[in-house]
């Protein structure tokens, strides 16, 4: 449903009401909600003019797929939520001392 999600938050950035935005684009309150909720899809097209008449952009590209975090991603997921905040815990430590060495200070 991402293309539901887009579209909300789409309008409630912009500060429309569902009957607002359908005013704009041409539609009715009922299609909006419909494909804010996912029960209906638009087109790729379709969202894009929609969002437009949010006074917002959809923009798109391919990016290459990386897939570098796959393996730690899968050995956190191994650990019970106590084990993954003291792994995160004791990497923050050494990301501290990293930057401390190179200078670097949190804002």
């Amino acid at each position: 449903m991402i293309s539901g999600d887009l579209l909300r938050e789409a309008r409630l950035r912009a500060g429309l009401t569902q009957q607002e935005l359908a005013r704009r684009a041409g539609t009715s309150q009922p299609a909006i909600a419909r494909w804010e909720s996912g029960a209906v899809q638009p087109s790729f097209e379709r969202l894009r003019e929609l969002i437009r008449a949010c006074g917002l952009e959809l923009t798109y590209g391919l990016a290459a797929y990386d897939d570098s975090y796959d393996y730690f991603i899968k050995q956190r997921l191994l650990l019970q939520p106590e084990g993954r905040v003291r792994q995160a815990l004791a990497e923050e430590k050494v990301y501290e001392q990293i930057r401390a060495a190179a200078g670097v200070a949190l804002g």
